[in-house]
């Protein structure tokens, strides 16, 4: 089949194929991707159809209608959907590694905050974002949703620096109003209302790849009048909304001092408007979500945002997964970078079938089955990737997000199926095992 296509560029050492503009050709190689939670779709030596930015599908054999158009062979090597991160921490980067035997609530004292109040520098926050685009260029995913700080200047470089980089993002100027640092803390709701909207006026129009996202961060940093001028400003600009929602015990104890007329921490949020429904809304972690919880995220369509590694960092617990899976719930991976100190969501995949494991054998295995590898594979692509629409397979009609994987080096002394080099992949590879990536049909990589 060699000679099928209109021209084969093949890999050949220094002779890198650069096909930045090209938005239809054909990729030939090992093909991996979730068609739903349960079901993967292997083809070897198949053949996957870019057109116009979207995929055609994939093919045992290259239909005839596509044959002219370009050809680029990857044979040998594994070709996933691209990544997606629903929840991540960009300026906390930088400290990734540090503080992990510190509970959620002082680890934000002690390193969070003071970190995150150096962006109000814009020299040091260019360092800094460099650094974290780079980092996402270079690794597994292709589209993130990622907390910036409360600083304008610096929000809006980097979404400009994201923009640059052809990633898919979701970005959120951070809103925080009280029980904060006075170096971090905003001087009142009305101010913050007022930046935001100066934030997303001078957003508008600007950016192809990156969007803003509605961030308030949590209910324990927003008083209640912060909390009403974002639900205005959600309804005014039509934005996405994501926060954090039942990370750590003590949290909820907090929430639940602040807000006694709630029935819960999701209660707090839906009294405001700002939970699900009519509102694409991401909440991370509802490690410790009761059934009353679960109920309402549940009724809103809330995307959970399971972060594992974070949630041991911190001493959080581990997230109910299974339960929310039995119940159809919408669900994605997030590195939590910082809590988390990978931004690579197949390290994530792989730390989500582990702790789900440690449930099942601490918790009790009624209802807590461990998590297998199609499952966390599809909440890091087709599950986390619906947020950002039809994103995250290779079935007709998606967005082209693909991450081309050379595992030749994760290999075994037997044959191995494409399902079990994915797995190896999860828990073996690094950003050296990338070869190329692709957004909406163009090279980013």
């Amino acid at each position: 089949m060699t000679g099928v296509g209109k021209d084969v560029l093949q890999e050949t050492g220094s002779d890198n194929v650069n096909i930045e503009g090209h938005s239809s050709f054909a990729l030939r190689g090992d093909i991996c991707y979730s068609k739903s939670i349960n079901s993967l779709r292997c083809i070897e030596d198949g053949y996957l159809v870019c057109e116009d930015g979207l995929s055609r599908g994939v093919f045992a054999s290259l239909p005839e209608r596509y044959e002219d158009l370009p050809l680029i062979d990857r044979s040998d090597k594994l070709i996933v959907p691209g990544l997606v991160d629903l929840h991540m921490h960009a300026p906390q980067f930088a400290f990734r590694g540090l503080g992990m035997d510190f509970e959620l609530l002082q680890w934000l004292e002690s390193y969070t905050f003071p970190e995150e109040a150096k962006y109000r520098n814009l020299g040091y926050a260019r360092k800094a974002y460099t650094a974290v685009v780079h980092d996402l260029i270079n690794g597994p995913n292709t589209r993130s949703c990622l907390f910036a700080t409360v600083h304008l200047p610096a929000t809006r470089l980097l979404m400009d620096l994201l923009e640059d980089s052809g990633l898919v993002c979701l970005v959120g100027k951070v809103n925080m109003d009280r029980n904060s640092p006075a170096y971090i803390c905003e001087e009142s709701a009305s101010r913050s209302a007022e930046d935001t909207r100066n934030w997303l006026n001078r957003s508008k129009g600007r950016y192809k790849n990156v969007r803003p996202i509605l961030t308030p961060r949590f209910i324990p940093t927003c008083s209640d009048e912060l909390m009403r001028e974002l639900a205005d400003i959600q309804k005014e600009y039509d934005l996405p909304v994501q926060s954090h929602l039942s990370e750590s015990l003590a949290e909820i104890e907090w929430v639940r001092q602040l807000c006694p007329d709630s029935r819960s921490y999701a209660d707090a949020y839906d009294g405001y408007g700002l939970f699900g429904g009519g509102v694409p809304t991401i909440m991370a972690h509802c490690v410790w979500s009761d059934p009353g919880e679960i109920a309402l995220m549940r009724k809103r369509n809330v995307f959970i945002a399971h972060c594992p590694q974070s949630n041991i960092n911190l001493t959080s617990g581990i997230a109910p997964m299974r339960r929310f899976l039995d119940l159809d719930m919408h669900a994605g991976l997030g590195s939590d970078v910082a809590g988390g100190c990978h931004s690579s969501i197949f390290r994530v995949m792989s730390d989500a079938i582990q702790v789900s494991k440690l449930r099942y054998r601490l918790v009790g295995q009624q209802d807590n089955q461990p998590l297998t590898v199609k499952e966390v594979f599809y909440l890091g692509t087709l599950g986390g990737g619906a947020f950002f629409g039809k994103v995250g397979s290779f079935e007709a009609g998606y967005e082209f997000d693909a991450v081309i994987i050379d595992d030749l080096n994760l290999g075994a002394p037997f044959p191995l199926t494409i399902e079990e080099r994915l797995s190896r992949v999860m828990y073996l590879s690094d950003d050296r095992h990338i070869a190329e990536k692709y957004v909406r049909g163009l090279r980013v990589k």
